[in-house]
């Protein structure tokens, strides 16, 4: 299978998944068992690098999972008449520095709704960018699917798939 470049895939996956925003984010465990969870995620391709940014509670399993195996999935579906899927593979960081969670803060407040929220609205993070509760994961992907939802309808005459993977 012949395999797209990162600069055709990666503004179609950043349109599709910021037009989702919400992702299932599986990790693994010390054992190899999957945990999943949704995630509210914030994708960034400058033409040449392609970042993606989840505000995320802090918990001793998230941190434990990602310090044994810092590999992620990030699985976006809508669902809703479209049917358009993405999937990134990417290699994930917990950064929990002061200038990381502060510049994620902002990131996040300064960005226009639906993609961008206030995360002062969540509970946990009512303190601010200070809270301990408070961390920013940084997703930088491996391998890349993009998959419209008009390719399976049309039986594969309108749209295409791409797939983008890091050289090994």
């Amino acid at each position: 299978m012949a395999l797209d470049t990162l600069a055709e895939t990666a503004p179609a996956f950043v349109e599709m998944a910021n037009r989702m925003i919400y992702a299932t984010l599986t990790t693994v465990d010390r054992r190899g068992r999957p945990r999943a969870r949704m995630v509210h995620t914030l994708w960034e391709w400058d033409g040449e690098h392609l970042v993606g940014w989840v505000g995320s509670i802090v918990t001793p399993m998230k941190k434990a999972h990602l310090a044994n195996n810092p590999y992620v999935s990030c699985n976006y579906w809508d669902g809703f008449e479209v049917y358009d899927t993405c999937v990134a593979e990417c290699r994930a960081e917990l950064l929990l520095d002061e200038k990381s969670r502060h510049e994620g803060w902002e990131r996040f407040r300064s960005t226009p709704p639906p993609l961008g929220y206030d995360p002062a609205i969540i509970p946990q993070w009512a303190d601010g960018p200070d809270s301990p509760a408070w961390g920013v994961m940084r997703l930088v992907p491996w391998r890349l699917r993009v998959f419209p939802g008009e390719f399976a309808r049309s039986g594969g005459t309108k749209g295409r798939i791409l797939t983008w993977q890091e050289d090994a």
